[in-house]
């Protein structure tokens, strides 16, 4: 609820684990749950602006009671959870047409038609190039500093500022073409150009039925 206009769409995994009947169970409950769960901070947000606007000195308190108002102004639309079995592909790829479509709804996305400056595609397009280029390693981790310096470089790119230049890095962070976690102070100096090298060491970490695998092998 802190992100204005936010829309969620719960996943459900391991469908291959339980019974039809189950897997509705489970739907119900936690759509029930993630209700409960807006309700109670919806009616908390209430009970604190409350107890500022009724304090005996109000306008120490400005800063906070704004705070609290604008997230209590935020929307959050809860889709429909959609149920995947992790393990068959027909599954997953319903769940990406799913996400389209809903991604589509310009109901859910009113922002969804806006077209981008040209200079995001130029960024875009010049950070794929630094990213097949020789000097980048597989695992496609750059220092921060060290791309941006990069892309200053480029002569149609070279007015961009710091702080644009990093803008865009957010957009391409959230449409997936690089990672940067710019909330984590251990991650926030590096950029990873290729987010599918993440992908496979996640999964070589972490594999389905792990466990009885691990069984298997003792």
């Amino acid at each position: 609820m802190r992100v204005p206009n936010s829309v969620v769409l719960p996943v459900g995994t391991h469908v291959d684990c339980c019974w039809e009947q189950e897997v509705e169970e489970k739907r119900c409950d936690i759509m029930a749950k993630i209700s409960a769960i807006l309700a109670e901070r919806k009616s908390n947000l209430a009970h604190f602006i409350n107890n500022l606007e009724g304090s005996e000195e109000p306008e120490f308190y400005v800063d906070q009671w704004e705070r609290l108002k604008e997230m209590e102004s935020c929307t959050l639309t809860i889709l429909n959870l959609v149920a995947v079995n992790c393990t068959d592909h027909h599954d997953i790829k319903k769940l990406e047409a799913t996400i389209l479509e809903h991604v589509k709804n310009e109901e859910l996305f009113p922002e969804v038609v806006r077209v981008l400056p040209p200079v995001y595609r130029q960024v875009e397009a010049a950070i794929v190039d630094i990213a097949q280029s020789e000097e980048v390693a597989d695992h496609g981790m750059m220092d921060l500093q060290y791309l941006l310096s990069k892309l200053s470089q480029c002569k149609h790119l070279a007015s961009l500022g710091r702080e644009l230049l990093q803008d865009i890095l957010r957009y391409l962070h959230r449409i997936g073409l690089v990672v940067w976690y710019e909330e984590i102070k251990h991650l926030e100096s590096t950029v990873f150009l290729q987010p599918t090298f993440l992908i496979t060491m996640f999964k070589l970490l972490v594999r389905y039925r792990l466990v009885q695998q691990l069984e298997s092998i003792s």
